[in-house]
């Protein structure tokens, strides 16, 4: 398919080759495109040849460095520190897990870094990649099971 590239919000603190926990940067790299998740009661469920399911009140992600279940999706109510993934917002309506920090994955080297959908003036993320509802449609639907998400110039 190519390149494509579309408007995106990046993390507040720029993108890093070094990504640590809760330094709000975009970690530089090439990322595959994992699994998806979505909000039924928002919206439909995105076309695309990946993996789809469901948000549900109980999901969450642990973001406690020295947790077992550290960057692993966790069922609510956690002990540990965590994400909850139906927000209040409309953010989480569209959630793609991106591989990095995943195999192996790294206590410290950061979680729940995610492809979502932006604010609508793109305000900068906490160092995940979000795109607005319309363009993570298109990229979902022309996306295939290798796709990728690069985050270096």
């Amino acid at each position: 398919m190519g390149n494509l590239d579309f408007p995106c919000a990046l993390g507040g603190s720029g993108r890093s080759h070094l990504k640590r926990e809760g330094d709000g940067a975009t970690p530089f790299g090439t990322f595959r495109l994992e699994r998806v998740l979505y909000r039924a009661d928002r919206i439909q469920r995105p076309r695309t040849v990946l993996p789809v399911s469901l948000i549900g009140d109980s999901d969450g992600w642990c973001e406690t460095v020295g947790d077992r279940n550290y960057n692993r999706q966790i069922k609510l109510p956690y002990p540990a520190s965590h994400e909850l993934l139906k927000r209040q917002d409309r953010l989480y309506d569209i959630i793609v897990v991106l591989s990095h920090n995943q195999r192996p994955r790294i206590q410290g080297l950061g979680s729940a870094v995610f492809f979502h959908l932006a604010r609508e003036d793109y305000a900068p993320t906490a160092g995940c990649v979000a795109v607005s509802l319309r363009d993570m449609r298109t990229i979902l639907g022309l996306c295939g099971i290798r796709s990728a998400i690069v985050t270096a110039s």
